[in-house]
């Protein structure tokens, strides 16, 4: 990748552009914590070529999810469940709403 394909991904929360260490330093916590959220599978960091931990803006944002859940008490594996949970619950009702949206167009096209 050249640097003008980098500077095309800066907008992309997708892409793997912080180290472990930039990424516990942004969310002020430790890179033991980082390890512990992604062996409770909560996040998978993408690998550099040298092996080392990258993480997404997208993964930074759960991973603040968790560490707000653990400040206030919640043990980490229980912080990580419930973050999954959430998503699930959220892409559940998100396919419930487009099911209603489709029922109800082709009810009303039935009526007509």
């Amino acid at each position: 990748m050249t640097a003008d394909d980098s500077y095309g991904r800066l907008d992309d929360d997708d892409y793997p552009a912080y180290t472990m260490g930039r990424a516990a330093e942004m969310l002020g916590t430790t890179q033991g914590f980082l390890r512990a959220i992604g062996d409770a599978r909560l996040i998978t960091p993408l690998r550099s070529a040298g092996g080392h931990r990258r993480y997404s803006r997208y993964q930074l944002r759960i991973a603040a999810r968790a560490r707000e859940l653990v400040d206030h008490g919640t043990p980490v594996e229980a912080a990580c469940r419930i973050i999954i949970l959430e998503d699930q619950l959220e892409e559940a009702q998100r396919i419930n709403a487009e099911y209603r949206r489709t029922a109800g167009s082709a009810n009303s096209q039935a009526a007509a």
